[in-house]
């Protein structure tokens, strides 16, 4: 495989509403980011990608842009931005930036213009479309609930909003549009910014006959296999490449759901013609039920094991994974897929990072993971702001298809809020995130789980993940090595080997609270075996290792 700087990264992902807060307004901003450079440096990421800091009204914490070249007030100016971008490169970290590009804001300025007359010069920018048998165009639902259209009276047609009635999407289908969404990229790109994390970038080309989606039980039609990796989504990526892309140094990463293997070779190719990655969600979402994440059933090992190394060996050698366990829109990986309780929090964190950290493909750290942060678990409504979460909730138990106590668990376990509560830097009140009352809750268990404390403490879960990145940089075989799952039936343990230019690594991962034997391959069971990262004090190498719970251990050759 060619060999890129993104392929041998970490990157670390910040939510700016939630990192620091550098002039006590309650919310993260601009500057916080650049007062918490060195940390990241010392933690020893390369690239950050900062989630949408440009002027939004905030429907969706910025994921509904109004203006693409202007920052929100409330994260600071566009000097403020300048001014770390530049210390971040002294520091020799890159920044992404997170683009979205499938919807803006209707507070957006070709909005405003869109929706006053038919004839208006900007009304194609959007999808509009009139009414069906005198309902809405088609059956489709939105990602946040309710119907994807919304009535607009002064033309009497409906635009298309696969999110929040606020977030309109774009028609990628005119050209104008690419035109403006390209020259928009390039004069970040002018700025020295180093890459593009593109939110929900398979959704942009719809099939134009705009058919209903099947109904599978729920309120609304499922529409997704007509937007989701669209008819002319690889042509218009192939576009954004020739004219932006390609002209610069760049790592890029599209989120897109509903993805499979075959769609994933095409967008994340070898040949560069498109993006260098994509984020997929067949890991996240094993344990779904008929709502949807909407479920407090716990992901099944056998399972994650599957669709990790399905990835993992399908797209060897013909395009790229990212690797990663939790984000913005996902509940913390601890709480996930390890176990929170406090006595085996920080092993069972250490775990995860491992697995993730060993595999090919480059690693995603989301803000407070290296701390194994944990779910907030807010008993009560009104104490979660994320607007899916607030919509479900009402859709779903106004229409009597789950309780609200059950609703409620659901959303402790899977909340998108969950990994938004402020970075917990320190044990002083407001987790020393800002001196007043954040725009969210803290996290009660800021006391014990902060940075402060971690990093006064060797063997914390911070210090793990600094030797692991550390460890990715000095040793070829982990972003290069072949993956190979071995005892792919054993019911407690997730083992694989990687092979790099005749150097071998095991990588051993009991994901339980018992305690759990393996037979190891016999090339490993010599005096030369190095045991390079272990979340335990003491190993005992031998033919059947018996792993402690939680217990992760990597051994090379």
């Amino acid at each position: 495989m060619k060999k890129k700087w993104w392929k041998e990264s970490v990157v670390y992902q910040i939510y700016p509403r939630s990192f620091k807060d550098s002039n006590n307004d309650g919310i993260g901003d601009i500057n916080g980011i650049n007062e918490k450079l060195e940390y990241l440096k010392e933690l020893g990421v390369d690239v950050l990608w900062i989630s949408p800091i440009y002027d939004s009204p905030c429907d969706d914490n910025g994921y509904d842009i109004s203006d693409y070249r202007a920052i929100l007030k409330a994260f600071g100016t566009m000097e403020d931005f300048d001014s770390m971008l530049k210390r971040a490169h002294r520091l020799g970290m890159k920044v992404m930036m997170d683009l979205v590009v499938n919807h803006t804001s209707d507070e957006h300025n070709w909005f405003i213009e869109s929706r006053k007359s038919k004839d208006n010069p900007y009304r194609d920018y959007y999808i509009w479309k009139t009414s069906k048998q005198g309902g809405e165009p088609n059956n489709w639902g939105a990602s946040f609930g309710g119907s994807a259209w919304e009535y607009d009276e002064k033309t009497d047609m409906y635009y298309l909003h696969l999110f929040s009635k606020k977030q309109p999407d774009l028609n990628w289908e005119n050209q104008k549009v690419r035109d403006e969404v390209f020259d928009m990229m390039d004069w970040w790109c002018q700025k020295g910014i180093d890459g593009f994390r593109m939110d929900v970038i398979s959704m942009i080309s719809k099939d134009q006959s705009f058919p209903d989606g099947k109904l599978n039980g729920g309120l609304y039609g499922n529409g997704s296999p007509y937007y989701m990796n669209g008819p002319r989504v690889h042509e218009y990526l192939q576009e954004m490449n020739q004219r932006v892309l390609s002209k610069y140094d760049l790592v890029t990463v599209g989120e897109a759901a509903g993805v499979t293997i075959e769609e994933a070779k095409k967008y994340a190719n070898e040949d560069g013609t498109e993006l260098n990655m994509v984020f997929q969600f067949e890991h996240v979402s094993i344990g779904d039920g008929k709502l949807g994440k909407w479920t407090t059933k716990k992901f099944d090992l056998q399972e994650l094991k599957k669709v990790m190394t399905k990835w993992q060996i399908e797209l060897s050698g013909k395009a790229w994974n990212s690797l990663y366990l939790c984000n913005h829109d996902q509940p913390r990986s601890v709480s996930r897929f390890g176990d929170d309780r406090a006595e085996y929090r920080e092993v069972s964190a250490k775990m995860l990072a491992t697995c993730i950290h060993m595999m090919q493909g480059t690693p995603y750290i989301y803000q407070g993971e290296e701390l194994g942060m944990t779910n907030a678990y807010f008993d009560k409504i009104e104490d979660y702001k994320d607007i899916e979460t607030l919509n479900i909730f009402e859709e779903l138990t106004s229409a009597g298809l789950i309780s609200e106590v059950e609703m409620m668990k659901c959303i402790q376990a899977r909340g998108r809020d969950n990994a938004r509560t402020p970075m917990q830097w320190d044990d002083s009140e407001n987790a020393g995130f800002s001196t007043i009352k954040p725009w969210i809750g803290v996290n009660k268990n800021y006391t014990t789980i902060n940075a402060a404390e971690q990093m006064r403490r060797e063997d914390s879960v911070f210090h793990y993940y600094q030797k692991l990145i550390q460890l990715r940089k000095e040793y070829a075989i982990i972003p290069n090595g072949t993956y190979c799952l071995i005892e792919e039936s054993h019911p407690q343990i997730f083992s694989y080997t990687r092979e790099y230019q005749n150097r071998k690594l095991l990588v051993l991962l009991n994901f339980t609270d018992k305690d759990s034997q393996i037979t190891i391959p016999e090339e490993f069971r010599n005096k030369y075996v190095i045991c390079l990262i272990s979340n335990y004090k003491e190993q005992s190498i031998s033919k059947d290792i018996l792993l402690r719970p939680y217990e992760a251990m990597v051994l090379y050759i």
